[in-house]
């Protein structure tokens, strides 16, 4: 079994989701971690991340994909069968994880990855309306 280093740059990457209470992108994550790595070793930590079940990708209504920290890393195994939330204003992706989407699909189907995204207003930009 492979052991991976903790490098300064991916304790900064995690230090990153550990603060952040929405998903980020790989552009705004970079620009947090400032010179301290490269694009591509950011792209390098976070498909570690996602292998190692520590964040979960996102793909955004507009196909921009954005990653977040899995609340849940204590269990062995899980999925990310949550909705996400996508604000139309701010552009923010928020979790939802007391929001368990549900699906039927023909038996001859197999599901390997679930997406689910609903957009509209976060409370922020809600309240920020009135």
């Amino acid at each position: 079994m492979k052991t991976t280093r903790n490098t300064a740059a991916k304790t900064a990457v995690l230090e990153i989701f550990e603060k952040s209470k929405i998903a980020l992108s790989h552009t705004e994550i970079q620009k947090q971690t400032g010179d301290l790595c490269d694009r591509v070793t950011i792209y390098r930590i976070l498909d570690r991340l996602v292998n190692d079940d520590i964040i979960h990708k996102i793909v955004n209504l507009d196909g921009t994909v954005k990653y977040a920290k899995c609340h849940h890393h204590a269990q062995r195994v899980h999925i990310h069968n949550h909705a996400h939330f996508s604000c139309e204003k701010c552009l923010e992706i928020t979790c939802l994880e007391n929001v368990k989407p549900s699906y039927i699909i023909p038996h001859n189907y197999k599901v390997n990855d679930i997406n689910f995204t609903l957009s509209g207003l976060c409370p922020n930009c809600l309240n920020s309306n009135i």
